[in-house]
Protein backbone atom coordinates (compact mmCIF):
# COMPACT_ATOMS: atom_id res chain seq x y z
CA UNK A 1 0.00 0.00 0.00
CA UNK A 2 1.46 3.36 -1.01
CA UNK A 3 1.83 6.25 1.42
CA UNK A 4 -0.86 8.30 -0.36
CA UNK A 5 -3.29 5.38 -0.34
CA UNK A 6 -2.63 4.77 3.36
CA UNK A 7 -3.35 8.42 4.21
CA UNK A 8 -6.57 8.28 2.19
CA UNK A 9 -7.61 5.04 3.91
CA UNK A 10 -6.87 6.54 7.34
CA UNK A 11 -9.12 9.48 6.48
CA UNK A 12 -11.90 7.20 5.22
CA UNK A 13 -11.66 4.98 8.30
CA UNK A 14 -11.74 7.98 10.65
CA UNK A 15 -14.66 9.78 9.02
CA UNK A 16 -16.80 6.66 8.71
CA UNK A 17 -15.95 5.48 12.24
CA UNK A 18 -16.51 8.75 14.09
CA UNK A 19 -19.70 9.94 12.37
CA UNK A 20 -23.16 9.02 13.75
CA UNK A 21 -24.51 5.55 13.07
CA UNK A 22 -26.01 2.61 14.97
CA UNK A 23 -22.76 1.72 16.75
CA UNK A 24 -22.09 5.26 17.93
CA UNK A 25 -25.69 5.86 19.03
CA UNK A 26 -25.52 2.72 21.17
CA UNK A 27 -22.11 3.69 22.57
CA UNK A 28 -23.40 7.12 23.55
CA UNK A 29 -26.35 5.48 25.32
CA UNK A 30 -24.04 2.95 26.98
CA UNK A 31 -21.68 5.68 28.18
CA UNK A 32 -24.62 7.49 29.78
CA UNK A 33 -26.17 4.38 31.33
CA UNK A 34 -23.07 2.44 32.39
CA UNK A 35 -20.07 4.75 32.20
CA UNK A 36 -16.95 4.50 30.05
CA UNK A 37 -15.25 1.57 31.81
CA UNK A 38 -18.23 -0.78 31.56
CA UNK A 39 -18.63 0.17 27.88
CA UNK A 40 -15.06 -0.92 26.96
CA UNK A 41 -16.08 -4.50 25.95
CA UNK A 42 -18.75 -2.99 23.66
CA UNK A 43 -16.14 -0.72 22.03
CA UNK A 44 -13.66 -3.58 21.60
CA UNK A 45 -16.37 -5.78 20.11
CA UNK A 46 -17.18 -3.12 17.52
CA UNK A 47 -13.55 -2.60 16.57
CA UNK A 48 -12.55 -6.27 16.36
CA UNK A 49 -15.86 -7.39 14.84
CA UNK A 50 -15.78 -4.76 12.13
CA UNK A 51 -12.14 -5.40 11.28
CA UNK A 52 -12.91 -9.09 10.85
CA UNK A 53 -15.87 -8.13 8.68
CA UNK A 54 -13.66 -5.93 6.46
CA UNK A 55 -11.22 -8.82 6.02
CA UNK A 56 -13.93 -11.38 5.19
CA UNK A 57 -15.76 -9.01 2.83
CA UNK A 58 -12.44 -8.53 1.03
CA UNK A 59 -12.02 -12.29 0.74
CA UNK A 60 -15.32 -12.45 -1.10
CA UNK A 61 -18.23 -12.85 1.31
CA UNK A 62 -20.06 -9.96 -0.42
CA UNK A 63 -20.09 -12.04 -3.62
CA UNK A 64 -22.61 -14.35 -1.93
CA UNK A 65 -25.14 -11.52 -2.01
CA UNK A 66 -24.42 -10.82 -5.66
CA UNK A 67 -24.69 -14.49 -6.58
CA UNK A 68 -27.88 -15.05 -4.59
CA UNK A 69 -29.87 -11.76 -4.28
CA UNK A 70 -32.46 -13.19 -1.81
CA UNK A 71 -29.62 -13.28 0.75
CA UNK A 72 -29.62 -9.48 0.72
CA UNK A 73 -33.33 -9.45 1.53
CA UNK A 74 -32.69 -11.84 4.43
CA UNK A 75 -29.91 -9.52 5.68
CA UNK A 76 -32.21 -6.49 5.47
CA UNK A 77 -35.04 -8.20 7.36
CA UNK A 78 -32.62 -9.46 10.03
CA UNK A 79 -31.06 -5.99 10.35
CA UNK A 80 -34.40 -4.22 10.74
CA UNK A 81 -35.75 -6.79 13.22
CA UNK A 82 -32.63 -6.80 15.37
CA UNK A 83 -32.23 -3.03 15.42
CA UNK A 84 -35.90 -2.51 16.29
CA UNK A 85 -35.45 -4.96 19.16
CA UNK A 86 -32.35 -3.06 20.33
CA UNK A 87 -34.22 0.25 20.10
CA UNK A 88 -37.03 -1.20 22.24
CA UNK A 89 -34.47 -2.44 24.80
CA UNK A 90 -32.79 0.98 24.94
CA UNK A 91 -36.11 2.84 25.27
CA UNK A 92 -37.34 0.59 28.08
CA UNK A 93 -34.04 0.09 29.88
CA UNK A 94 -34.15 0.55 33.62
CA UNK A 95 -31.30 2.34 35.28
CA UNK A 96 -28.32 0.13 36.14
CA UNK A 97 -29.04 -1.85 39.27
CA UNK A 98 -32.84 -1.56 39.12
CA UNK A 99 -33.83 -5.12 39.98
CA UNK A 100 -34.58 -7.86 37.47
CA UNK A 101 -35.10 -5.49 34.55
CA UNK A 102 -31.84 -3.66 35.19
CA UNK A 103 -30.04 -2.69 32.01
CA UNK A 104 -26.72 -4.33 31.14
CA UNK A 105 -24.04 -3.13 28.73
CA UNK A 106 -23.53 -4.97 25.46
CA UNK A 107 -20.85 -7.66 25.65
CA UNK A 108 -17.81 -8.01 23.39
CA UNK A 109 -19.37 -10.88 21.41
CA UNK A 110 -22.75 -9.15 21.07
CA UNK A 111 -21.08 -6.01 19.72
CA UNK A 112 -18.89 -8.02 17.33
CA UNK A 113 -21.88 -9.99 16.03
CA UNK A 114 -23.93 -6.80 15.64
CA UNK A 115 -21.62 -5.64 12.84
CA UNK A 116 -23.15 -8.26 10.52
CA UNK A 117 -26.60 -6.67 10.77
CA UNK A 118 -25.35 -3.08 10.83
CA UNK A 119 -25.91 -1.41 7.43
CA UNK A 120 -23.30 1.28 8.06
CA UNK A 121 -20.70 -1.39 8.87
CA UNK A 122 -21.46 -3.12 5.57
CA UNK A 123 -21.12 0.16 3.66
CA UNK A 124 -17.81 0.92 5.39
CA UNK A 125 -16.41 -2.56 4.69
CA UNK A 126 -17.47 -2.57 1.04
CA UNK A 127 -16.19 0.96 0.50
CA UNK A 128 -12.84 0.16 2.06
CA UNK A 129 -12.08 -3.02 0.11
CA UNK A 130 -13.32 -1.66 -3.20
CA UNK A 131 -11.58 1.74 -3.04
CA UNK A 132 -8.36 1.07 -1.10
CA UNK A 133 -7.18 -2.32 -2.37
CA UNK A 134 -5.50 -1.77 -5.77
CA UNK A 135 -4.24 -5.38 -6.00
CA UNK A 136 -6.45 -7.92 -4.22
CA UNK A 137 -4.61 -10.28 -1.87
CA UNK A 138 -5.02 -11.71 1.60
CA UNK A 139 -2.29 -9.35 2.86
CA UNK A 140 -3.98 -6.30 1.27
CA UNK A 141 -7.33 -7.11 2.91
CA UNK A 142 -5.61 -7.82 6.24
CA UNK A 143 -3.81 -4.45 5.99
CA UNK A 144 -7.08 -2.57 5.41
CA UNK A 145 -8.66 -4.43 8.34
CA UNK A 146 -5.72 -3.53 10.60
CA UNK A 147 -5.93 0.15 9.62
CA UNK A 148 -9.64 0.14 10.41
CA UNK A 149 -9.00 -1.52 13.77
CA UNK A 150 -6.36 1.06 14.71
CA UNK A 151 -8.57 4.01 13.75
CA UNK A 152 -11.96 2.65 14.80
CA UNK A 153 -11.33 2.05 18.50
CA UNK A 154 -10.23 5.59 19.42
CA UNK A 155 -12.95 7.02 17.15
CA UNK A 156 -15.84 5.13 18.72
CA UNK A 157 -14.48 5.71 22.23
CA UNK A 158 -15.28 9.41 21.72
CA UNK A 159 -18.99 8.53 21.77
CA UNK A 160 -18.76 6.45 24.95
CA UNK A 161 -16.72 9.26 26.50
CA UNK A 162 -19.36 11.81 25.52
CA UNK A 163 -21.98 9.64 27.18
CA UNK A 164 -19.87 9.44 30.33
CA UNK A 165 -19.43 13.24 30.27
CA UNK A 166 -23.19 13.94 30.34
CA UNK A 167 -24.00 11.08 32.69
CA UNK A 168 -24.27 13.20 35.84
CA UNK A 169 -26.62 15.65 34.15
CA UNK A 170 -28.89 12.73 33.19
CA UNK A 171 -28.91 11.06 36.61
CA UNK A 172 -32.57 11.90 37.24
CA UNK A 173 -34.87 9.07 36.11
CA UNK A 174 -36.99 11.42 33.96
CA UNK A 175 -33.99 12.79 32.10
CA UNK A 176 -32.48 9.34 31.66
CA UNK A 177 -35.76 7.98 30.31
CA UNK A 178 -36.05 10.89 27.85
CA UNK A 179 -32.45 10.35 26.74
CA UNK A 180 -32.96 6.59 26.24
CA UNK A 181 -36.12 7.19 24.18
CA UNK A 182 -34.27 9.76 22.07
CA UNK A 183 -31.45 7.26 21.44
CA UNK A 184 -34.00 4.58 20.54
CA UNK A 185 -35.67 6.89 18.01
CA UNK A 186 -32.30 7.85 16.47
CA UNK A 187 -31.41 4.16 16.19
CA UNK A 188 -34.68 3.49 14.36
CA UNK A 189 -34.05 6.45 12.03
CA UNK A 190 -30.63 4.99 11.21
CA UNK A 191 -32.47 2.05 9.61
CA UNK A 192 -33.09 4.07 6.43
CA UNK A 193 -29.85 2.89 4.75
CA UNK A 194 -31.00 -0.72 5.17
CA UNK A 195 -33.92 -0.10 2.85
CA UNK A 196 -31.72 1.34 0.11
CA UNK A 197 -28.65 -0.83 0.68
CA UNK A 198 -27.21 -2.51 -2.40
CA UNK A 199 -24.15 -4.74 -2.50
Amino acid sequence: MTYDLLIALLGFAFVTSVTPGPNNMMLLASGVNFGFRRTVPHMLGISVGHSLMVFLVGLGIASVFRAWPPALTVLKVASVAYMLWLAWKIAHAGAPGEGRNAARPMTFLQAAAFQWVNPKAWAMALGAVSAYVPEPSVWAYASVALVFSAVNLPSVSVWAGAGQAVRRWLEGPGRLRAFNWTMAVLLVLSLWPVVTMEL
